[in-house]
């Protein structure tokens, strides 16, 4: 029995498919304007694991992961640059559609060749937000005649007044401080979120009802996650800084719009962070803003697998924050070379021990929790009254889920 905890709920839920045997999961993908740091990827080793352990107790998975290759502006408040717009400037690409495909496809590949390493299954879909505008400018016009949008002069907006519910994702009912910072002046309320943005000089951007533009970022996950997975689906992720905003509305726009829940359960990662210079400022959150981002390339020129860095993440429930040094990859590095050498000399396989199986089953089912795994993991591999054979077995069992390439 596979239990999760559900951020609609606020707690550890049995999972329940909404039909016997399948699970469909969206998981929030890169916007393609610049590399994925690790911070991010630890966002798709979640996902991956979470597929794996479906599959591990005999569900059949289908799995979307987006891509987001217009739409997503730099600030939560609607407003600052397209961050698509802002990898044109940086790459100094022109400001056309044509340059948004080329940039798109650059770091979208990027993207893709840091799956491969981490080992992460590919998902069945990859919708990119530019193929799925005839269905966000269908659901922007069904949230319109049903009275939840208004215009602004700079685009279409999302009426959250007309929404009792709105915001209860993480507990955000009434509005928290987290969601009172990304008011707008003309905004009816500061919690309002963009449908449809305007171009700023009416050039780059897609025709619509509402004039020369694109489509908020909210809105693409709620068309794209339709589209392919139908309404409601199972299992819908991201990251923890997720959920005041961007899931937040989706769910509101896709609940308003359609009348039934968008997923039945919301799981969220935490952080990766990295020590700050000075003990006293603690550690921050990895990102590209704050300028101490690290990509999977800049862990493998310092030598380390990339595996190696999936290891570190099984290290710690993935609902926990972990703190970045390289003295920690290292650690963990060390870790997981001794256990391919352990795995290594073996070769012949005999029969799985159930009675590890059983141990590995109830801690990776019970939310995930890869590091009660792990132990189970090297007490298998200290026991001595396990013969070599079987234990090659159960290894390579066991590593179905963990995705560490012991095979």
């Amino acid at each position: 029995m596979i239990k999760l905890h559900n951020t609609l709920s606020g707690k550890l839920e049995e999972f329940k498919p909404i039909k016997a045997g399948e699970a469909r999961m969206y998981h929030c993908g890169p916007t393609v304007y610049d590399y994925a740091h690790i911070g991010n990827l630890r966002s798709y080793v979640f996902a991956d694991l979470l597929r794996r352990t479906f599959e591990f107790s005999g569900y059949e998975v289908t799995q979307v992961v987006n891509i987001t290759d217009i739409g997503h502006l730099t600030s939560d408040a609607d407003t600052g640059d397209d961050k698509m717009v802002k990898g044109l400037k940086r790459e100094n690409l022109p400001l056309t559609l044509e340059g948004l495909k080329e940039l798109a496809d650059k770091y979208e590949k990027a993207f893709k060749d840091d799956l491969v390493a981490l080992n992460i299954e590919r998902p069945q879909h990859f919708p990119r937000a530019t193929a799925y505008l005839t269905q966000e400018i269908a659901l922007i016009k069904t949230l319109e005649e049903k009275g939840y949008a208004y215009k602004l002069a700079d685009g279409l907006y999302f009426d959250t007044g007309r929404l009792k519910s709105y915001g209860r994702l993480g507990g955000l009912t009434p509005m928290s401080e987290s969601q009172a910072r990304v008011g707008g002046a003309e905004k009816k309320s500061p919690r309002d979120f963009v449908l449809w943005k305007l171009s700023a000089d009416n050039h780059l951007g897609f025709h619509s009802p509402w004039g020369t533009g694109f489509p908020g970022w909210h809105i693409e996950c709620s068309a794209m996650s339709r589209a392919l997975l139908h309404q409601p689906f199972d299992v819908h992720t991201g990251g923890v800084d997720h959920i005041p905003v961007h899931h937040n509305n989706e769910i509101a726009q896709s609940e308003a719009a359609y009348d039934t829940p968008l997923a039945n359960f919301w799981l969220h990662n935490e952080f990766v962070t990295v020590a700050a210079p000075s003990t006293e400022l603690g550690v921050n959150k990895m990102a590209k803003s704050e300028g101490n981002f690290i990509t999977l390339k800049a862990l493998q020129e310092k030598g380390f697998s990339p595996l190696a860095y999936r290891y570190f993440l099984l290290m710690a429930h993935y609902r926990t924050p972990v703190t970045f040094s390289w003295e920690a990859l290292e650690a963990a590095s060390n870790a997981f070379e001794k256990l391919k050498r352990f795995v290594g000399p073996l070769s012949a396989i005999n029969e799985v021990d159930e009675a590890y199986k059983a141990k590995f089953k109830e801690k990776i089912e019970n939310d995930l929790n890869t590091a009660q795994a792990l132990a189970v993991l090297w007490t298998l591999v200290k026991d001595k009254e396990v013969t070599p054979e079987n234990k090659l077995a159960t290894l390579l069992d066991f590593d179905k889920v963990l995705g560490l390439g012991l095979k």
